[in-house]
């Protein structure tokens, strides 16, 4: 089986990460994979790091319609069997259409779990033989704007539980990297700043848990729109000295060992990657009762979920957890557990596999 996929992202984070590992279990099961991606993005230099075949093309997002030709001439010189759409940006779109022209199925990985205009939604969904959610979350919203059942399956997102694990043996480093003094306790949150993840629901809950855990500080990993408001509710708030912006790190699988509680007050999330890392980490988790999370947060299991916005909740979890070094342990290993034997990267990649093989199976049926 060969077969092409789309990913619009340049940075290799989130779903651009899920891709790589897609096209790397799909290498190792001698399944052709052609990456089609944005020139200059970084999945493009990892994938070809991994032996992968890389086609870098120009995409210019939704107005770019120019984008269907080119991916046109792509798979007429490809001939792949099937194409994978993995993002939006426009490649959703002009992607199917270009796939379609060919002649060639396609499959959508949806991986946000908002709603879209409903005449849209009609109209879009039509392209696709499959759409893959990354969460029962994000199903359940396409279930309810009307796509049909038999049309939309979820496969969770995966993370790498050999790189991301429990580990405490670089403490020291952690300790100097980030200027903590050895009794300081750390809360991180590692997300984009844009309005939806939640940044000042957490900025809201700090006074109360510093009031109760004052040798605590705060690590907030991302970069994004909101970066320079939500630095300024903290100088507000006057928390300058307890709360560091991390900015964008690519070690996260070294630092999130370290952390003693991950906070994630997400008000939509499709799934979420870092939760993911995290629980992978042995690191417990308060996240929002929202989209995915509850699939990778347990309440009294590996963590607990508040309702957006609810930062007296937020506060509540977290002042319980820093306090008790006992229960972070029983979460962490919980959370451990829980990514091992449910988000596994060779679980996500027969999910695809055996997706493919029933579009393409469908598509014999019909010819």
């Amino acid at each position: 089986m060969k077969t092409l996929h789309v990913e619009a992202g340049t940075h290799l984070y989130g779903g651009a990460l899920q891709v790589l590992f897609l096209l790397q279990g799909l290498q190792t099961r001698g399944e052709q994979a052609l990456l089609v991606c944005p020139i200059g993005s970084a999945i493009a230099t990892q994938a070809r790091a991994h032996g992968l075949r890389v086609h870098e093309v120009a995409m210019g997002g939704d107005q770019d319609i120019g984008l269907v030709g080119r991916l046109r001439a792509l798979i007429r010189s490809e001939r792949p069997d099937l194409v994978h759409l993995h993002s939006r940006r426009g490649s959703d779109v002009w992607g199917a259409l270009a796939a379609r022209l060919e002649g060639v199925p396609t499959v959508l990985s949806r991986r946000v779990d908002n709603t879209e205009p409903r005449g849209w939604f009609r109209l879009k969904y039509r392209l696709y033989g499959r759409v893959i959610a990354i969460s029962e979350g994000i199903r359940q919203v396409l279930l309810g704007a009307g796509l049909p059942p038999h049309k939309v399956v979820c496969v969770h997102s995966a993370v790498d539980t050999e790189r991301y694990r429990p580990r405490r043996d670089d403490m020291d480093w952690f300790r100097h990297e980030f200027k903590l003094a050895p009794d300081e306790l750390t809360m991180a949150m590692a997300a984009q700043f844009i309005a939806r993840k939640g940044h000042r629901t957490l900025i809201s809950a700090l006074p109360q848990v510093l009031e109760a855990h004052p040798r605590t500080r705060v690590l907030l990993f991302g970069q994004g729109p909101e970066m320079n408001a939500i630095k300024g509710l903290v100088n507000r708030a006057h928390l300058q000295a307890q709360v560091f912006f991390a900015g964008f790190r690519t070690d996260l699988e070294r630092v999130l060992p370290c952390i003693d509680v991950m906070a994630h007050p997400a008000e939509m999330e499709g799934l979420g990657v870092a939760l993911l890392q995290a629980a992978a980490c042995g690191v417990p988790i308060v996240a929002g009762r929202a989209g995915g999370m509850p699939e990778i947060v347990r309440p009294g299991v590996n963590g607990e979920l508040i309702e957006p916005g609810d930062a007296d909740a937020l506060a509540g979890h977290l002042i319980r957890l820093l306090g008790d070094a006992a229960l972070r342990q029983r979460y962490g290993d919980a959370g451990r557990a829980l990514v091992q034997a449910e988000f596994s990267v060779d679980a996500m990649v027969e999910g695809n596999l055996h997706v493919y093989r029933e579009v393409l199976a469908a598509q014999r049926l019909r010819a």
